[in-house]
């Protein structure tokens, strides 16, 4: 089947009186999440897990992709009311957002935002829709040394493409490398990095691993850091942009849509990155740079499009190659795994009914979101009078609980407190814990990956250039690598440069 054909045949699926029940379901408690400030898609996402266990797999997915996506449009309502984002890839929101809040014009930017993300959610998965399969197909020549290099470059691109400290992501992944590791080998039978354990035969469940590092974690942060702010209030009928308004932003809703996207497809990247490239291109192209940080509306639509278009666009690595391109989507692969379903090129094949009915899914959460996040916004919006020190308790017991409901057993229990705190020093130790996630997720596959292609050279290293496309990829992952300590070079070059300027200057005063 071409991919209409597929597409249409996924309607059928996500159209169901089920998943279109889910589908509510998901984008409703993914607006709640991202609207509530501290917790997150990814940690939202991590939380409910345990929810979807006795789910069929499509409804399970549909219901957290919907989390996913409508966690993006959830942050705009905090970024613009309270200017507090409701998570990372908000923050550029609340720069121009709330500053037009406070000149009263609060529906218009909610208002841009909505169209925004909608437009770009409904081009980004058009995309998703075409990409996946033809990415899927050439991806189906792969062998063991090529899915062992793709693991490795999604974990190294995540220290490398990401915002902040290269050397400290690489921490972040090497710590995931090594959760991942606990239990016993899979080849020799021997227990490994158990202490004497046997709670620890088994592994680490990712679930204890996410609900901790995220869930928990952002909780105790956000507990320490939650400071009582007044909201600012906003009307149905200013839910509305004039003419004016629309000739100013649509633009920059193409724009962000585009950068977005692209942005999306690299992993590690995320919807962060895209609404801080998105809004700089906007910057730079727009013909009344100065309002921009004062209220300007298409700041606001580029950002919001750029990240909700990147969540769309993380699909297709995690799709097509079961590589996932953001914390979120590295959820959404262990929620697979954890339904029995094995990610990968041949999911598209094996699990078609899952893929197109997950595709067709997210055509219909972003139009349920934006019947949501017009007329209702005003509703979402007085969820930010509940204190945070009210729902915070609620939110901690229903992740403990989910935690002991993988194994009824509170070792789990356990583990989760454990990698809360572990995930609360990364805050504070500003590691990103992205590459953590991506790090366990993908552990297995890399694994038996290089195990395998050591095995069938007989030890030779050079099994991963001797044909062209594993050799490709190796270069990807050198470069990868290379690429924070050219970024190094050049910032040290630059700050130099400003130095020696600087002292001239001086000088010939």
């Amino acid at each position: 089947m071409d991919a209409l054909a597929s597409l249409a045949h996924g309607f059928s699926v996500a159209m169901t009186p089920t998943n279109l029940l889910f589908v509510l379901i998901g984008v409703t408690l993914g607006q709640l999440i991202g609207a509530l400030p501290g917790i997150g898609p990814s940690a939202g996402m991590a939380l409910l897990l345990p929810v979807t266990f006795g789910l069929e797999p499509v409804t399970a997915l549909v219901m957290l992709s919907g989390i996913m996506y409508g966690g993006m449009y959830g942050g705009t309502l905090t970024s613009v009311l309270v200017n507090v984002p409701g998570e990372a890839a908000s923050v550029m929101t609340a720069v121009d957002g709330n500053q037009l809040a406070r000149q009263g014009r609060a529906g218009q930017a909610l208002a841009a935002a909505a169209i925004g993300s909608f437009l770009a959610g409904i081009g980004a998965v058009t995309a998703l829709a075409f990409l996946t399969p033809i990415l899927s197909a050439f991806a189906l020549g792969f062998s063991a040394p090529e899915y062992f290099l793709l693991a490795l470059l999604g974990i190294t691109a995540t220290a490398s493409l990401g915002t902040g400290s290269a050397v400290k992501a690489m921490i972040g992944a090497t710590l995931g490398l090594m959760i991942a590791l606990v239990g016993t080998d899979p080849i020799q039978g021997t227990s490994r990095l158990t202490f004497g354990s046997l709670e620890l035969l088994e592994g680490i469940d990712f679930l204890p691993v996410a609900i901790g590092v995220f869930g928990i974690a952002e909780i105790l942060v956000s507990m320490e850091q939650t400071q009582a702010s007044r909201a600012v209030r906003t009307r149905l009928r200013d839910m509305w942009l004039t003419g004016k308004d629309w000739a100013e932003c649509r633009m920059a809703m193409l724009r962000g849509g585009l950068v977005g996207f692209v942005i999306g497809l690299m992993p590690g990247a995320g919807p962060t990155v895209a609404a801080l490239l998105a809004y700089i291109v906007e910057k730079k192209v727009s013909p009344h740079p100065e309002k921009f940080g004062h209220g300007a509306l298409d700041g606001v639509a580029a950002a919001e499009s750029a990240n909700n278009s990147a969540a769309h666009g993380a699909m297709v690595p995690m799709l097509a190659l079961g590589i996932p391109g953001s914390a979120s989507t590295a959820v959404l692969l262990a929620a697979l795994v954890l339904l029995g379903i094995r990610p990968g090129p041949m999911l598209l094949t094996e699990q078609a009914d899952l893929v197109w009915g997950l595709i067709a899914s997210m055509f219909v959460g972003n139009v349920i979101l934006l019947v949501m996040n017009l007329p209702l916004a005003p509703l979402f919006a007085s969820v930010l009078r509940i204190p945070y020190s009210y729902l915070a308790p609620g939110i901690l017991v229903v992740s403990l609980v989910g935690a002991y409901a993988i194994s009824l057993s509170l070792f789990n229990v356990g583990l989760t407190l454990f990698f809360g705190m572990v995930g609360y020093l990364m805050i504070r130790a500003d590691i990103p814990r992205a590459p953590l996630v991506l790090a366990v997720v993908l552990a297995p596959l890399m694994e038996s990956s290089l195990r395998q292609s050591l095995m069938l050279s007989e030890g030779s290293p050079a099994i991963f250039v001797e044909r062209p496309l594993s050799a490709v990829l190796a270069l990807l992952v050198l470069v990868s690598l290379a690429l924070p300590l050219f970024n190094f070079l050049l910032a040290r070059r630059a700050a130099r440069r400003a130095g020696v300027e600087e002292a001239l200057s001086h000088s010939s005063d």
